[in-house]
């Protein structure tokens, strides 16, 4: 195997270079700028990006955000977000804001991001894969003639169908209003709706969904229930030194330990009739009230 070695201060070189590359993207259309064109560039468009930047996601009618697309996001037309215009002077004002393919010869005239099964693109009713269905609108297949266009009954891990969902184009503005995270300033181009490292997860599998901050000290310190998510419950701190546990009766945290003559099965059914019990109780109790 060939060994690369870099000459005193090519890491830096190449640290500038991937810097470079995330700010200007495929602006430059694969010949580097010149160190002048370069200083021009960011003076001209980084301000721009700046405050109009556009925060891209694929979301479902409960308005959980599934996928937030990022530069290396594919589109419908197999073509990336950062190939797709990203850049605004001006905000358009009409909605949805449309982001065409810069590729030439594309017909995509707006991103649309569309899930993977695995590694593969997912089935059309018509069974052909959507890759093989044309970027133009209308997303008609290009393997049959007797489909009317894309539409693939896939389900997402939200639970909720493909085609419910909607690729959202918004503003920085529009998110804020709807409690939904938008992360810090950034110069780097086609961000779409990347605002931290849980912005690579899915929808569900983010803890904080409301997307405003982490939860409160009182929020992390308060005791289990047994309606608690799986995951809180099996890393959850069992501190002593926290003053809520020290206050709260000890019924419940007994109860969520597994005893030693318990399987599997026996403690998980336990703990599940257990959790209708409280359904129940608080039924009954909100009847009388």
């Amino acid at each position: 195997m060939e060994r690369l070695t870099l000459p005193l201060g090519g890491a830096a070189a190449v640290d500038e270079y991937l810097e470079y590359r995330r700010i200007v993207g495929e602006d430059d259309g694969g010949k580097l700028f010149t160190p002048e064109e370069y200083e021009e560039y960011k003076r001209k468009v980084l301000p721009m990006r700046l405050q109009n930047r556009l925060y891209v996601s694929w979301r479902s009618p409960t308005g959980m955000d599934c996928k937030l697309v990022g530069p290396e996001t594919l589109c419908f037309c197999t073509h990336r977000y950062k190939q797709h215009k990203t850049d605004f002077e001006t905000i358009p004002p009409q909605r949805p804001i449309s982001l065409p393919c810069q590729v030439r010869g594309c017909p995509c005239r707006t991103y649309l991001y569309v899930p993977l099964n695995g590694t593969q693109p997912i089935r059309c009713r018509c069974k052909h894969f959507a890759d093989q269905h044309s970027a133009a609108p209308g997303f008609v297949c290009s393997a049959c003639s007797k489909c009317s266009g894309f539409h693939s009954c896939f389900t997402c891990a939200c639970g909720q169908p493909a085609y419910a969902h909607d690729t959202v184009v918004e503003t920085k503005q529009e998110r804020l209003a709807q409690g939904k995270p938008v992360g810090q300033d950034v110069p780097y181009a086609a961000m779409g709706g990347l605002t931290g490292f849980s912005s690579l997860a899915e929808g569900y599998m983010r803890l904080d969904d409301s997307g405003i901050g982490a939860p409160s000290a009182e929020f992390l310190d308060s005791p289990g229930t047994a309606m608690d998510h799986p995951f809180l419950k099996a890393f959850q701190a069992s501190s002593s030194s926290s003053p809520e546990t020290l206050t709260v009766g000890t019924s419940s945290q007994v109860s969520s330990l597994r005893k030693p003559e318990e399987d599997d099965m026996a403690f998980f059914e336990r703990r599940y009739q257990e959790r209708v019990s409280l359904l129940e109780n608080l039924l009954t109790l909100s009847i009388y009230l």
